[in-house]
């Protein structure tokens, strides 16, 4: 009886294979070259072209702007982008801004906020903003803040050189295309914006606001932005899909570090700091507009509406560690 039981279940298992088999290759089976009549193509973003005489061309990527359907001909992309969407690349245009700011506020060596420094902020916050607002225009449609896009189905539409078929194995197709058109490219585009607006506008800023130092907010910035177009290069589909959660854990742990560097560890201490001092108080505010930009990104992702309650926890890192400050106060520590 056992051994009929182990029979079966190598034939069920021996059939579910051949079946399995036999579909992949059905699945490779595919015309090769141009086709008078449209056909399918193997892999998931391979596709054919229209040709002008009718036909379809060989299977291969499809041009910028276009993508491949469920009938493996290239589509133009005619989506609008979601609102998660715009958040993503709202946190893309947040990042060289407050790496910007921080650079700027390392080189002043100030702890209090100036006339030089304030213009270097303004400064940087311009920059960022005319790059923004230039890779809207310039991205099609042309001239306009409306974007035309592909719309993102899973993490494999980032990496879709990943997925070139190699159809019964005798040749991989180079199917390699902007899957997520433009989300990816248009964030190259910004980078690229970002250093040219930089270069025009900060030296000569710097040297008259802030002469000797203000430079090595420009050297920062010339490392910084090109590290940010190699980490969007190869992580940009991880990041889509984690920056609401990196954006929650940071602010917390930055604003944690900016407490931690305060003199007056005391619970009064703190909490006078953050009313009397400007530059406290505009740090701590940022560190709460970060919390809750996470916050709402993290509900649009997993299509919660659960803004206003959920945001209404943005001060409790602040308040938590200026209540357990004298825990942790090395004066008050025996």
């Amino acid at each position: 009886m056992a051994r009929r039981r182990v029979l079966l279940l190598l034939f069920v298992t021996c059939t579910l294979c051949f079946t399995t088999a036999l579909k992949e290759s059905k699945s490779f089976t595919y015309e090769k070259g141009a086709v008078a009549n449209l056909s399918h193509c193997p892999g998931r973003y391979c596709g054919r072209t229209k040709l002008e005489n009718g036909s379809w061309s060989p299977c291969g990527a499809c041009e910028r702007g276009l993508r491949s359907n469920g009938k493996s001909a290239c589509q133009e992309c005619d989506d609008e982008p979601k609102l998660y969407d715009w958040l993503y690349l709202g946190f893309m245009g947040l990042l060289p801004l407050t790496f910007h700011l921080g650079c700027i506020d390392a080189a002043a060596k100030r702890r209090t906020f100036t006339k030089e420094v304030m213009a270097l902020y303004a400064s940087a916050v311009v920059e960022v903003a005319v790059a923004a607002v230039a890779t809207l225009l310039i991205t099609d449609p042309v001239g306009s803040f409306n974007i035309r896009s592909c719309k993102e189905r899973g993490l494999a539409d980032w990496y879709p050189l990943l997925h070139n078929p190699n159809p019964n194995y005798e040749g991989i197709l180079h199917c390699t295309q902007e899957a997520v058109y433009p989300l990816y490219s248009m964030v190259f585009v910004f980078y690229t914006l970002c250093l040219m607006v930089m270069l025009l506008v900060r030296p000569l800023l710097s040297s008259k606001l802030l002469p000797g130092r203000g430079k090595s907010a420009i050297y920062s910035a010339l490392y910084f932005l090109p590290a940010l177009i190699f980490t969007h290069a190869v992580g940009a589909g991880l990041i889509y899909y984690s920056f609401p959660y990196l954006v929650i854990i940071l602010s917390v742990v930055s604003n944690a570090a900016h407490f931690a560097f305060q003199l007056d560890q005391s619970m009064s201490g703190l909490l006078l700091g953050c009313i009397r001092d400007i530059r406290n108080l505009v740090i701590l505010i940022g560190h709460w507009g970060l919390h809750a930009y996470g916050i709402i990104a993290i509900m649009v992702l997993n299509e919660k509406d659960l803004y206003g309650s959920l945001c209404a926890l943005v001060p409790l890192p602040a308040v938590f560690y200026i209540l357990t400050s004298r825990f942790t106060d090395p004066s008050n520590m025996s």
